[in-house]
């Protein structure tokens, strides 16, 4: 008895263990765009549908703006969870990164699904999300596809923040901490009414998870031109002051409305795909 009790503990050690070395190899970045980010983005996608489809998601968007960030909720009971918001592009060598093959199994093949695993999945679960979207409106599941509109849009979403992409997600080897949470989420919640976002319509995607692999591509390149914005417009502060929010803002605006307006097309475009896919199902009233 005191034997089975004796490994019970040693199992539950060693599972506080696991827990404890993913919180300390995926810090506690992962707000990304923020709640108000991500909901600014599901708002606007709905309105770059074509009208065939765009009611359905009309009169279920308070239902897909309340779990949108259902992923973010899900953290601290699955912190493997992490794993599924980004990808750190830098360490398959340089951009446009083209040793690392788009394909998961083609991925795990060359690099192993722990690496994989620890370099981030976001591309790969946007292709899954997307998959499991088309699958629940060609059975007419439509709970099930609500939910999974929901989750699809945040990782599109997530697809679309240059620090998901990157190892300096956190401004830590640049010397700028926190500089993700100032661009993405920070900017987001004091400017936010004063974005002119003006998404494109939707449109078929061919391959979604060679399109997630795109934006991250994108979203990568952005990633200097934020940095030197940020160190700009702190100066000599030792502090982020209101003035310092107001220079970030003005050099770096253009670069947060053009990702939320291409992520809201991306969204869009992604439920579109996934409708098309599914055989155009008539949609439930």
């Amino acid at each position: 008895m005191q034997r089975s009790i004796s490994k019970r503990s040693q199992k539950r050690a060693a599972a506080l263990l696991a827990a404890a070395a993913s919180f300390v190899l995926f810090p506690q970045h992962v707000r990304a765009w923020g709640r108000n980010g991500q909901r600014l983005v599901l708002n606007k996608a709905v309105d770059t549908l074509p009208q065939e489809v765009r009611w359905f998601f009309e009169n279920n968007r308070g239902l897909l703006l309340q779990h949108v960030t259902d992923p973010l909720d899900a953290l601290p009971k699955n912190p493997a969870e992490r794993h599924n918001h980004f990808i750190r592009l830098d360490r398959y060598g340089r951009f446009p990164f083209e040793s690392l093959p788009r394909s998961y199994k083609a991925a795990a093949t060359k690099y192993g699904k722990s690496k994989l695993d620890a370099n981030g999945l976001l591309p790969w679960q946007v292709g899954v999300y997307s998959a499991k979207l088309t699958d629940a409106l060609r059975a007419g599941k439509w709970d099930e596809a609500r939910l999974d509109a929901a989750i699809l849009a945040f990782y599109v979403a997530e697809a679309h923040d240059p620090f998901n992409t990157t190892e300096d997600f956190d401004g830590r080897l640049s010397g700028q901490m926190g500089v993700n949470e100032r661009f993405g989420t920070t900017l987001v919640d004091r400017y936010s009414s004063f974005f002119p976002m003006r998404p494109n319509d939707a449109a078929f995607i061919s391959d979604p998870t060679d399109h997630a692999f795109e934006a991250c591509l994108s979203s990568h390149s952005w990633l200097e031109t934020i940095l030197l914005a940020d160190r700009n417009a702190r100066h000599a502060e030792n502090s982020y002051t209101d003035e310092y929010y107001d220079r970030f803002y003005n050099q770096a605006a253009a670069i947060l409305i053009r990702q939320l307006s291409a992520a809201a097309t991306d969204v869009g475009s992604f439920w579109l795909t996934a409708w098309v896919n599914a055989g155009r199902p008539q949609l439930p009233h």
